[in-house]
């Protein structure tokens, strides 16, 4: 598949001047790449196909070859089709990590069908009966010892992945051509109800079939599995790796000694920051994204390999901004737009904003998603008619702010929600985070609103003076920026999700201010 697009032309750019005009559309477009595969696991299967006796996945010593690992997803997806899976459906994917989960995956795919991730052993019951009615999932697939606790209804069937692969059969799987839709990612759920985004096969094999998001998996490459299958990273992990025809090696309970065993690492920077790189020998690439990332922690990660700073919603698949981070650079930056994909750095009332000049983040493209499943009232809130490419596409509102630097790279300055009036004064509280995260010693930090007229800070690493702390922010930001409190903590706590838990430290500040 090959994307072009053609000039922007929209009065909407008629308010820049002619240079800027000119450096909004070239910073903004991504280059152009042909897509190789119109479907996901047509890659898998090509590998399958080639390399046979390579070895697709490893957990806890066990393996499993690209030729058994495609005849196990064609056992299961001939039976999920028996039982009437058809392509547009959407089909349950109640896991833990494991051999099984990957098999339940592709045959999901392999069946038409776009999978639904869930974490079964830290999805709470209420959580999953959610996610299948918003998906509306009528088949579910999961594993036998968790197959009794899966709050399914009537109408609804659970089919335990080991079971099926230790029962075997004939591979006699007539081939499926699939619908759209990848794959269904619940949000977080942080600011409200988690909302099911609905991502493409187009959107995945776009980010993953081109360069930088393949992150040169290849043949032999071992591709670390780290993340929560629940979190739109962790499909970076697992359709990267087996896309490329790499090893996914499918971490047990310590993260630290699988990175140490893989090549390519793909995390969050709080998980990170838990990794020492020094003793990580074999890595050769590492690429972080779904929260801010701390320079020290790019700078230390770059010494040892290829390092990649993105940015991209769920909403955007996966990512839609990398940079290669060299420590030489002058700042940390989120880099470009990914190939075939777009960026508009945009005021409040969508206008294009000057280069350097601060806006929020709408994106275009091939990344863009196809919305939330069974909401086309958010929908319609979050994605617009895209006005510079035109022809009927959409972009997203990341509710990300940034803006252009004028070598063409993106800043990350924060999120629009996490702008607030202290004192009658805005404040960014990312921007109060990464003084404290340039001090010696400080690994990671996070600072949040307490009150009206109240910020705290929370820092990891090594013993940090609080009054130090607070000199650093008074020295480098306006005096309502100040932290009241800076405390200390030996790590800070994490999601589900591997990011920094925001709501566990606001509870920690509210309980140590009413002691």
């Amino acid at each position: 598949m090959r994307y072009l697009s053609p000039p922007w032309s929209t009065p909407l750019l008629d308010r820049l001047s002619p240079e800027d005009r000119r450096l909004f559309q070239l910073f903004g477009q991504g280059p152009h790449r042909t897509v190789p595969h119109r479907h996901i696991h047509r890659a898998f299967e090509a590998w399958a196909a080639s390399n046979p006796d390579g070895v697709a996945v490893e957990h806890l010593g066990e393996r499993i070859s690209y030729r058994q690992l495609d005849r196990q997803a064609n056992l299961l997806a001939a039976l999920l089709v028996r039982h009437g899976v058809r392509p547009g459906d959407n089909v349950g994917l109640f896991v833990r990590r494991g051999i099984p989960m990957v098999v339940g995956l592709l045959a999901a795919l392999k069946a038409g069908a776009a999978y639904v991730p869930q974490d079964v052993d830290i999805a709470p019951d209420e959580h999953l009966r959610h996610v299948i009615a918003t998906a509306a999932t009528r088949m579910i697939l999961t594993l036998s010892d968790v197959r009794e606790r899966i709050p399914a209804g009537a109408g609804q069937m659970c089919v335990a992945i080991d079971a099926v692969m230790r029962e075997g059969g004939q591979d006699a799987f007539a081939r499926v051509e699939p619908a759209e839709a990848c794959y269904v990612l619940f949000t977080s759920g942080t600011t409200g109800r988690p909302n099911g985004v609905v991502v493409t096969h187009r959107n995945v094999c776009n980010v993953l079939l081109t360069e930088p998001g393949g992150l040169g998996m290849r043949p032999g490459t071992r591709v670390g599995q780290i993340l929560n299958i629940g979190f739109d990273m962790a499909a970076w992990e697992i359709l990267g790796a087996l896309a490329h025809g790499a090893t996914l090696v499918v971490r047990g309970k310590d993260i630290a000694e699988t990175v140490r065993d893989v090549e390519v690492v793909i995390a969050t920077p709080t998980i990170l920051a838990s990794v020492d790189p020094g003793r990580c020998r074999r890595i050769r690439v590492a690429a972080v994204a779904g929260e801010p990332c701390p320079r020290a922690l790019a700078d230390r990660w770059a010494a040892v390999g290829t390092f990649y700073n993105a940015c991209g919603p769920t909403e955007t698949t996966i990512v839609n901004t990398m940079q290669r981070h060299d420590p030489a650079a002058i700042r940390l930056t989120i880099g470009r737009p990914t190939p075939n994909n777009t960026v508009y750095v945009l005021d409040e009332h969508g206008r294009p904003c000057a280069i350097g000049e601060t806006g929020e983040m709408w994106a275009g493209g091939e990344g863009v998603s196809a919305g939330y499943a069974g909401n086309t009232e958010l929908t319609g809130q979050r994605y617009a008619p895209d006005p510079f490419l035109g022809g009927g596409r959409l972009m997203f509102r990341t509710r990300d702010l940034g803006r252009w630097t004028p070598d063409g790279e993106l800043e990350h300055l924060g999120r629009t929600d996490d702008q607030v009036k202290i004192r009658g004064f805005r404040v960014e509280l990312d921007s109060v985070s990464a003084v404290l995260e340039a001090l010696p010693g400080c690994s990671r930090a996070v600072t949040l609103k307490l009150d009206d007229r109240t910020l705290v800070s929370f820092v990891a690493g090594a013993h940090l003076e609080q009054e130090v702390a607070r000199r650093a922010v008074a020295a480098a930001l306006p005096y309502y920026c100040v932290p009241s409190a800076v405390y200390m903590m030996g790590a800070l706590p994490r999601t589900q999700r591997g990011k920094i838990d925001k709501e566990a430290l606001l509870r920690l500040a509210i309980a140590e201010v009413a002691s």
